[in-house]
């Protein structure tokens, strides 16, 4: 059996398991096990301690649980209420503002929790029923919570980042950099589509359910959303300053974070913090397992020269770069479908990485894309975690209204790819400003 039908196989079997139910990291451990006990014989099974282990002893994974924490403390505080409460009272008079108001929410929230599914909670609740009481459709009210949600883990402090710049050894810090303008530019395109459906509808114009707010009322609420717009850019500055390494960053946001949601928000009953650490540690145990599972899952795909294969098989394809990208795109895009954003990265980048190089692609540029269509996957079905979130927090609107409300974000997802493709200067830019060209 050659390399290409075993890695065919792996593939097929790998769906199938992970469809099933099984938590990701047993699936992907088991899969692994199977095959390289079942080509490689017993002897193989004295190398998977070591591997397992291995593949969370790197460093830079000290950063996760830190940026876990510090999400997890802002989600179970009402910064989210306060970010949209802020963003409402100075968008209120603007055509489609409560709809703006609620993707600059979910576009800020997002990037403090890293959590797409917190973000459509924590701003939905507020956003979806304010939306339908100012007439929007239900179909616009949801489908802007759920592509909303899906930026925080583009914008930086992103997990999905760390897991892509540990899974290839690239630059974390100059990964979150790569972040920034793209994720700029999806709040732009998403806004742009809810202003020009406001326009052409004509939502809230005139409408009676808006109010008129001081400039002390606009004011008033800025104290409490500040102080985490602060820990951002504070992040940002020691990481790109040279201060401290992404694990320091995010353990000196983690222990802020804290303490302005017990500052702000008096959560310091030692049940509230509890359950802070308990979700935390939930967390950040399972994506350190499907870390540890898929070291394992690429080992075996090594061994067997799976890996290898199909780099040799995709390099000798003669075809276009941007057509073997446009394949690429179509594969992601599926995979995204499937499977949450962690386990694809972990899976698939260290094999399309030296593909995509040696095509000519930068690593960083290739990182947003990646992630760019893991965003469209957490709002397509089956999988499409965000669009469930939606549904749980408002079930009275079906699933289907949710979907079709998302489809025009997701086309604008689209838009965006086609745009970083053009212009790749959009992810490179900033990246190479602060940080210098990569040798």
């Amino acid at each position: 059996m050659t390399p290409l039908v075993i890695g065919l196989l792996i593939g097929i079997v790998t769906i199938i398991v992970l469809t099933s139910g099984i938590p990701i990291a047993f699936g992907l451990a088991l899969v692994a096990v199977v095959f390289l006990v079942g080509f490689g014989g017993l002897d193989s099974l004295g190398i998977l301690a070591e591997t397992f282990l291995g593949g969370i002893s790197h460093f830079s994974l000290v950063s996760i649980p830190m940026f876990i924490l510090m999400g997890a403390a802002v989600a179970a505080s009402p910064a989210g209420r306060d970010l949209y409460e802020a963003l409402d009272r100075w968008l209120t008079r603007v055509p489609g503002g409560i709809v703006i108001s609620n993707l600059g929410a979910c576009s800020i929230f997002a990037a403090l929790s890293g959590s797409s599914p917190a973000t459509c909670a924590a701003i939905g609740k507020m956003g979806i029923p304010e939306m339908l009481k100012r007439g929007f459709p239900a179909s616009l009210a949801t489908g802007a919570i759920a592509a909303g949600g899906t930026l925080g883990i583009l914008i930086p402090p992103s997990i999905t980042m760390i897991v892509y710049g540990i899974a290839t050894e690239t630059s974390i810090g100059r990964l979150f950099l790569a972040g920034v303008f793209p994720g700029i530019m999806l709040t732009v395109l998403f806004i742009c589509w809810a202003l020009f459906l406001a326009w052409h509808k004509g939502y809230q114009f005139g409408e009676v359910a808006a109010r008129r707010f001081s400039l002390r009322e606009k004011f008033e609420v800025l104290p409490r959303v500040l102080p985490f717009f602060l820990i951002i850019l504070g992040i940002l500055y020691v990481l790109y300053g040279g201060v401290a390494t992404p694990s320091e960053a995010a353990g000196v946001g983690a222990m802020f974070c804290l303490i302005m949601a017990a500052v702000i928000y008096r959560i310091w009953q030692p049940r509230r913090i509890w359950e802070i650490f308990h979700t935390s540690t939930r967390e950040s145990v399972m994506i350190m397992m499907i870390i540890a599972a898929s070291e394992l899952y690429s080992y075996t795909l090594s061994s067997l020269y799976v890996t290898q294969s199909m780099a040799e098989w995709i390099a000798a394809l003669e075809v276009n770069r941007w057509v073997l990208m446009g394949i690429i795109n179509l594969f992601l895009l599926i995979a995204g479908f499937f499977l949450p954003p962690v386990a694809v990265i972990l899976m698939t980048a260290p094999i399309l990485l030296p593909i995509i190089t040696q095509a000519g692609f930068d690593p960083y540029w290739f990182a947003v894309i990646l992630t760019v269509n893991m965003e469209i996957g957490l709002i397509t079905p089956p999988v499409g975690l965000n669009l469930y979130v939606i549904n749980s927090i408002a079930p009275d609107i079906k699933l289907p209204t949710i979907l079709w409300g998302a489809l025009p974000f997701m086309l604008c997802m689209v838009l965006g790819i086609v745009l970083l493709c053009v212009f790749p200067e959009i992810v490179t830019w900033l990246p190479d400003k602060l940080m210098g060209p990569e040798k």
